[in-house]
């Protein structure tokens, strides 16, 4: 089994880094009347927002990364390396339906729910089945609990949202376990090919 290429590190290790990183900086640029517990990511995002530009243009970065490294990745199974770069392909959907600047919007919230769903069910469509040796981040069994872990946190950002006592907690909580998994994978496929070379 090939080993992805080098450069995916670089483009599934940017994911998590960009994210926190690009959320850090636009809540301290909000002010103090942004409170990361309870407001979401969205208001960052939103237009006319302070960080507005900083936040689409993660947006933008964080959706390539994802293509980039579903593109890398030869080892995984093509229906999870298509669910991947539809979860990149959402995250730059996000960016031509930015969120109001208050109240809810229906097109924007729809395509952060597409994104959050394939982004969540692309390790166990990744994962590889059948004899020879498997990197660990494509086995099945472990595949599977990366996908409950992150359906199990979308569903307690969206119990969250109901109750709005901490939506912007849980959010952070699912988008960065989404965005940590694929460079995990990343380096479980090189790390596998590695201590199986020679000397």
């Amino acid at each position: 089994m090939r080993s992805a290429p080098r450069w995916a590190l670089v483009s599934s290790g940017c994911a998590p880094i960009l994210l926190v990183g690009s959320w850090t900086i636009a809540q301290v640029r909000q002010g103090p009347a942004y409170d990361p517990a309870t407001d979401t990511l969205s208001v960052l995002a939103s237009y006319g927002a302070t960080s507005y530009w900083l936040m689409t243009g993660m947006l933008l970065v964080l959706g390539t990364c994802y293509v980039a490294t579903a593109h890398a990745l030869r080892q995984a199974a093509l229906p999870g390396r298509a669910a991947l770069a539809g979860g990149g392909l959402s995250a730059l959907a996000l960016t031509l339906v930015p969120a109001p600047s208050s109240g809810g919007a229906l097109e924007h919230g729809a395509v952060a729910t597409v994104g959050v769903v394939l982004l969540a069910v692309w390790p166990p469509l990744a994962a590889v089945r059948g004899g020879g040796p498997v990197p660990w981040g494509l086995r099945l069994d472990v595949s599977l609990a990366a996908s409950a872990l992150m359906f199990a946190s979308a569903l307690w950002f969206l119990a969250e949202l109901q109750s709005a006592r901490a939506p912007g907690t849980a959010e952070r909580v699912v988008t960065f376990l989404q965005a940590l998994w694929p460079f995990l994978v990343v380096l479980s496929c090189r790390r596998g090919v590695t201590d199986r070379a020679p000397g």
